[in-house]
């Protein structure tokens, strides 16, 4: 990624600091920035030191900073990326206007974030809580609509914690790149596009909402769950329905990827039964990853699969859609070829 100023800086610089834009500067405490900033100097063509954690701007600093940084020539250290991350992921649309952010950090941001927020409305369901998930999505969405392959960042970052939000998270990650390249070439021209995939994110990253009212008593069991314990357990599908309407949530690419996650093409899921014809696009996709998402992680009752051998096992099972499955399979043996390359 070029740097894009009208001054001479080596094109090396960016291996250990990275160019920050005016607007993450304004977005920091003003006299208290939270890492470490550096000055590039022209007459010794290497960076130096500007401000120190711990330390105080100047008022005269503050504005020195603003034309410094419009210069181009103030930097951040990559070493402090995971307080860089911190920071955005609680102005999450400032990942848009960052430039000089690269795809693998970028990616760490959104991880960062949307766990925070999905932990947040898992732990308090309501509608102010939503309409903040709903704002960080769309940020996501955006970014993501510019460029899909920008998905493949993402799905290289499931949790392999088998926890309420990670797996939602990792659905929500791994089901947009799915729903992405599954979906025809013209599909971003479409008109209703984009609305369509915003719908999509909020149902992938929320299809799970009903386990919220299912006693942790219940999911945590290391041992086998009786059958009493299992219709309780599958109970959620319908509880999200409900809990989707409390929500004014009515968007059916939503509600299907809530209820119809564990509908199988056979009619041997739930909570419905259907079969093939009657699952929507957006239910067999969500059945699809929110499968394999808990297959990879490590269960209270299950070591976690190999990603591939999970891959591999839905492929060949029959309760899922074929073309799906095996797309994914395909998407995740180009990852595993790619990270290796």
């Amino acid at each position: 990624m070029p740097l894009k100023t009208a001054r001479e800086i080596p094109s090396d610089l960016e291996e250990e600091y990275y160019q920050i834009s005016l607007e993450i500067v304004q977005s920091f405490n003003k006299f208290r920035p939270p890492l470490d900033i550096f000055k590039f100097r022209e007459d010794v063509g290497r960076v130096v030191p500007y401000y120190k954690v711990g330390g105080r701007l100047s008022k005269e600093q503050t504005e020195e900073l603003a034309e410094l940084v419009s210069g181009g020539v103030i930097f951040v250290s990559r070493k402090d990326h995971p307080v860089y991350v911190k920071h955005i992921s609680y102005q999450l649309d400032l990942v848009l206007q960052d430039k000089h952010l690269k795809e693998s950090e970028i990616a760490d941001i959104f991880q960062s974030a949307l766990t925070r927020r999905i932990e947040e409305f898992m732990d308090q369901p309501v509608k102010p809580v939503l309409d903040k998930v709903d704002e960080d999505l769309r940020v996501l969405t955006e970014y993501l609509w510019e460029d899909p392959t920008r998905t493949r960042a993402l799905a290289r970052r499931l949790d392999g914690e088998h926890t309420l939000v990670h797996h939602s998270v990792n659905c929500g990650f791994l089901g947009l790149m799915l729903f992405l390249a599954y979906k025809p070439a013209d599909f971003r021209e479409h008109a209703q596009g984009r609305q369509i995939f915003d719908r999509m994110a909020l149902g992938l990253f929320l299809h799970d909402l009903g386990m919220t009212k299912i006693p942790p008593v219940l999911t945590g069991k290391k041992q086998q769950i009786t059958p009493e314990d299992r219709q309780k357990i599958q109970k959620h599908t319908l509880i999200g329905y409900e809990m989707l309407a409390k929500l004014d949530l009515k968007y059916p690419e939503v509600e299907h990827c809530v209820t119809q996650h564990h509908e199988r093409m056979d009619g041997g899921g739930y909570p419905q039964k259907h079969k093939n014809g009657d699952i929507s696009e957006a239910g067999a996709l969500t059945a699809v990853v929110d499968s394999y998402c808990a297959m990879i992680s490590k269960r209270p009752y299950a070591d976690p699969m190999d990603p591939m051998k999970a891959a591999g096992a839905l492929s060949e099972d029959r309760r899922y859609d074929s073309r799906l499955t095996k797309l994914l399979f395909s998407l995740l043996y180009t990852l595993q070829q790619t990270s290796r390359s």
